[in-house]
Order: C-alpha cells, then structure tokens, then sequence
C-alpha cells in the first residue's frame, strides 16, 4: 500500500512537472512573436495596423506552435538534464512550427500586415528562449553543485566512459570530487575538452600532474581496457602515490550508463595480464537445459561457484554432495534463501564410499556429473599418501565407474595443471585420474571429459587469501622464491570452464584453457599490499621462505608430448595426451584400494610410479637436491 502511494505521488509529481514546461514554453511564444515585430521596426513603434494584425493572428501562432512543440515531446525533457539532443528537438519543433503558422497565415490572411522577415526573427527568439531558459537552469544547478567540493580528481580515459563519468561528476548532488583534468593514449584528443575539462597528455604524465596540480584522486575510466593496459595504469598510478579508483569492466555495465556510484577500487583479478574469458552461454543453456546434475565436492570453492553458475541454466534438479556438515549447510542455506524455487537436493557423504555414491545415482538418477571433490593443499599432502590415494583417486574412480553403470550422459573430472609432469602427490593423484577417465571413456557409453586450469584467485586455501591475512596483519607476506611464477585465472572463469567443456568436450579429451602468460607469484604480493595503500618493503615486508617438497618453480598447463589442438571456443584448447589402455589401468587401480584398505604405502607409491612415470623421475630429481624444479606451496589449485 505504501509502495502504491509513493508510486501515485510520484506519478503526480511528473504530471505538474510536464505542465508547468508546457505552460512555460506556451509562454514563450507570444514573447517571441511580439518580440519579432519590435525588432523589425528597429526595437521602435510598432504602426498600429501591423500591431493590430499580429495580436489578431497570435492565437492562431500559439495553437500552431504549440501543437508541434507537444508533438516533438519538447515538454518531456529534464531541464536539470538538458542535453544535445533536447536542443535539437527543440530546433526542429521551433524550425517545422514556423513553417506551420507561416501557412496558417497565409490562407487565413493572405499575409497582410505581416512582415516576412518576423517568421525569420520569430524562430530565432523562440528557440533562444526556449533553449536557453533549459541550459540556464542547469547551469544555476551545477554552479550550486560544484561548491564545496572536497577532492580534486584526474580522470584517465577521454572515452565515452570518461565523458559520462564527468557528466555524472558535475551532476551529483554529493560531489565528493571535482575533475580536473583527462589523460589518454590516444595522441588525437590531447587538448581537446570535454564538459570544459582538458585533456593535458597520455597517461606517462600522471605523476608529474598529480604533483603539479594537486590530484587527489585518480578515477581510471577505461572499462575496455585489456589486462595488460590496466597493469600498465595502475603502474603509472602507483608512481604517482595517489589513491586511484576504477570503474568496472564493461561487460559488467549491463546499462551502459556509467555513474559515479559504479566506482570501486582495483581489484587483483583485474591484473590477470589477459583478457577475461567469455564462454558461450547459450551453448551452455541449451546442453544442461533441464538436467538432473550431481555436484561432488559442492560446498568447497569450487564447487559451490559451480553450484551458483548452475544457478542459472534452469536445471531440473541440482545434486549437492559434500562430506563437510558445515560446508553442505552454507551451500543449502544459499540456495534456499537466494533461490528457493530451485529443486535442490543436499546429500553428506564421502565420495569413497561406495554405497552412498551408488544410492545417490539410483535414487536421482543424474544425467551429468561434476566432480570437484579432491584434496588439494599440495605440501600438507605430501606427508599424507594413503590419504591423498585413497580421497583423490580411489574417491574418483568410484564416482566415475558408477556414473559409467548408471549410463549418465557426461562425467566431467575438474583436474589441476600441477597434473602435468607432477612433482607432487597431489598432481599425481590428479594425474591418475585423468588416465583412468580417459580409459573409461573407452569402455563405457558415458562421455568422460576432463579440464584442467591453473591457480584460482580466492579459493579455499589459495594465496590470495593468505597474502589478504598477512597484509591484514602487518605482515611479512611470505613467497617462497623470487622467480616463482603461476598460471591464474578467476574463479567465474574456472567454473564456466568446466561448464564449457562439459557441452562442447569429445569423450576422452583433456580440455585447458589458454591463460595467456604466467604471472611472477612476487608481483602479485607487491599488488595486493599496494592495493592495501601499502607499499611492498617498507609498510609490509616480503619474506622468501625457501621452498619445500612438492611444488614446481614454474607451473605447466601441458606436457610437451601433449600436442594441443584448437576447439570451437578459441580460448579452450585440447590436449592430446597419451592413452593408457583399460586393460593396463583397471588391475593397476584394483591393486590401489587393495593397498589403500592394507595402509600399504610402498606398493602404493609403486603404482602411482608405474602409471606416472614423471612422478619418479621428479622424486629422483628431488633426492638429487635439483632444488630448481622446486618451491614452497605459496599457490594452491582450488
């Protein structure tokens, strides 16, 4: 009842509003037809027989005029928000009202006592009058608006972000900064001006014009920009010492309408070093569209981000398994309070135990499978093998052989590149895997897709999170060496990956995204504490804390025995790796849970070496001391 009655008054509101213009510009239009003939007899006296005609033809002017100007919506404008094209309209209705009472008067008068150039003079005082009483208001209205501002601001971006930023700069009636000045690359708009503020030079300037003129504030307005340039901005912007903000990527700008509100602060993942991925969604529509969909693994980073995505496919019915209480409890609790119309079914339990993964495919009967359950802390791992076995490959094999005997259409492995040419357990495990998939994928009618990404920026465990806690802190944020370098990518980006895969992947492939270049694990510290208002050394200090087993100096994202080929999407590529035949790897996993179920870790290790050879060479690597294909778990794979 309340919402309707604001609703009505709001209403009301804008009909006053419209007839008060109306009447205004009504106004207006004897004043500038009498105006008219004072000026053509030279601002004298009017003969009486011409003053006589032109009172005698004004009510037909005004009907005229007035009907024109109704009918190019003259009235609907905002004066606080007069703009170019208000004054075009307003252009056109004065130009084609014109040309009407000229007509008008015409037939009815034959034009007698009245003057040809007033129809001139006439237009020209009426669109004068009526533009400029509009660019008048608002030109009080921002004169007012622009008192008391607190913040001097450079603007970044002489685009059409820049331009609408500005626009809603002047506007806001809180005006917490005033631009002063553009910066752009583009050499063609340096000292052009836009809403009457320069544009002083490229983006190298930025330091010396915070010096020089006071900034304090630097807004990037470069939606568009590719990862790449925004390193390069934010670079410059740190130079300067100045608190910068930036508005988001354009994608995110559903509107189109930039505002001051759409201003926040950089964020890592807008320094990836690439463009963000943008998949297919209506492929992905169109494939899950009305699926009964299992999720293992669903309350962890992951999982729970591909539970969202799925969100909004329009499933049949969402499966959410999970062996943490807690975690299926926040996922269930999401879901129930953000989209309570979504069949959802939460189920605890391990994916190791074979008759709750059997009940749960004959219950619900899952046309797709998502496995995301795994262990994933690479050097806690490596002092637990059972465990890592037992969880990350046994757990794996059982949900995929009964996703293979209920025939459910597709089973898609979420695996790491730390499975490529492993030097740990946790990469191995992944890597074994892969291998058992793909020998499936042979035996069964079930598509067996696997996808492999690099380091998630924000999951459970990952470094982002822990350098966040030990900037928090004080510090020192801890890098386990200088040139360690890794592949990353948003957790959106991983899921929709894995979305991807699972609608357009061939049964047996090993599908990867392209990360473009590896970013040093040093730098993205130094950002983050920079980020924080901090400068890397001397507010927080950075400590390398040496490496430690398991972890590689340099992450791949294939193997160089793995040829890559294109697929439709130009950012997933398909690795071609080598077959193990399903004769080879059934007795092999077979032998696994025997060991896993006698705790016998050598026989265990025996296995994992005989299907990945590269885990033995690195281990011999290892008690050989080549420290260089080894650093300390300061990123982990979510």
């Amino acid at each position: 009842m309340k919402q309707s009655l604001i609703s009505i008054r709001r209403h009301l509101r804008s009909i006053r509003y419209r007839w008060q213009v109306m009447l205004h510009d009504l106004f207006m239009i004897p004043v500038a037809w009498l105006s008219a003939y004072w000026l053509r007899y030279n601002l004298s006296q009017i003969p009486d027989e011409f003053l006589h005609q032109a009172f005698v033809v004004l009510p037909w002017v005004i009907f005229a005029q007035g009907v024109v100007l109704v009918m190019f919506g003259t009235h609907r404008g905002v004066w606080r928000f007069t703009s170019l094209s208000d004054l075009v309209r307003i252009l056109k209705s004065v130009v084609v009202g014109t040309t009407l009472v000229a007509l008008l008067i015409f037939l009815v008068t034959r034009l007698e006592f009245v003057p040809r150039s007033v129809f001139i003079l006439y237009a020209i005082l009426l669109a004068g009058v009526l533009c400029g009483s509009r660019l008048l208001f608002r030109m009080i209205k921002d004169q007012h608006l622009s008192i008391a501002v607190e913040k001097r601001a450079l603007v970044i971006g002489a685009g059409a972000a820049g331009e609408q930023l500005v626009r809603d700069l002047k506007r806001n009636a809180t005006r917490i900064c005033e631009p002063v000045a553009f910066v752009d690359d583009d050499p063609i708009k340096t000292g052009k001006e836009i809403h009457g503020i320069r544009v002083v030079g490229s983006c190298d300037v930025i330091a010396d014009l915070a010096e020089r003129w006071n900034i304090d504030l630097i807004i990037i307005a470069v939606p568009s920009a590719t990862d790449k340039q925004m390193q390069r901005i934010v670079g410059l912007c740190e130079q300067s010492g100045i608190d910068f903000r930036t508005l988001p990527a354009i994608n995110d700008i559903v509107t189109g309408q930039v505002s001051l509100s759409d201003m926040r602060e950089v964020r890592i993942d807008d320094l990836l070093g690439r463009d963000p991925v943008q998949l297919d969604w209506g492929q992905i529509k169109h494939g899950l569209n009305n699926k009964v969909i299992l999720v293992t693994g669903a309350g962890g980073s992951i999982g729970s981000e591909l539970c969202r995505q799925l969100d909004n496919v329009g499933l049949e019915k969402l499966i959410l398994f999970e062996n943490s209480e807690f975690n299926l409890y926040k996922i269930e609790q999401e879901f129930a309070r953000n989209n309570p119309e979504l069949n959802c079914v939460a189920v605890l339990g391990d994916v190791c135990d074979r008759a709750a993964v059997r009940n749960i495919f004959q219950r619900y009967l899952p046309d797709i499978v998502f496995h995301a359950a795994a262990y994933k802390h690479v050097p806690l791992l490596e002092g637990q093998l059972r465990e890592a076995v037992k969880n990350n490959v046994i757990g794996s094999c059982v949900v995929a052989r009964q996703a293979a005997e209920s025939k459910c259409e597709t089973f898609v492995l979420i695996s790491t590149d730390k499975a490529v040419n492993p030097t740990s357990l946790m990469g191995t495990c992944k890597r074994v895997g892969e291998i058992y998939c793909q020998a499936l994928d042979t035996q069964s009618d079930t598509r067996f897709v696997t996808v492999r990404f690099g380091n998630v920026l924000g999951s459970a465990g990952s470094v982002v999170p822990l350098f966040q806690s030990q900037i928090k802190e004080g510090g020192p944020v801890t890098v386990t060496h200088p040139d360690v370098t890794r592949y990353f990518m948003t957790i959106t980006e991983a899921t929709q990956l894995i979305l991807e895969a699972s609608t357009v992947g061939s049964g047996g492939g090993i599908y990867v995204l392209d990360m473009g270049e590896p970013i040093a694990v040093r730098y993205l510290a130094e950002q983050m504490i920079r980020l924080s208002g901090k400068i890397p050394g001397d507010d927080v200090p950075i400590v390398y804390t040496g490496m430690r087993p398991g972890e590689k100096l340099y992450e791949e994202l294939f193997h160089s025995e793995e040829p890559l080929t294109d697929t439709e999407h130009d950012k997933i590529l398909l690795a071609s790796s080598r077959d193990v035949e399903w004769k080879v790897v059934e007795p092999i996993i077979t032998r696994m849970e025997n060991a896993v179920e006698t705790f016998d870790e050598e026989v265990l290790v025996g296995l994992l070496n005989h299907l990945v050879p590269e885990f033995s060479r690195a281990h011999k690597q290892l008690d050989g001391r080549d420290t260089e294909m080894l650093v300390v778990g300061d990123t982990l794979t979510g």
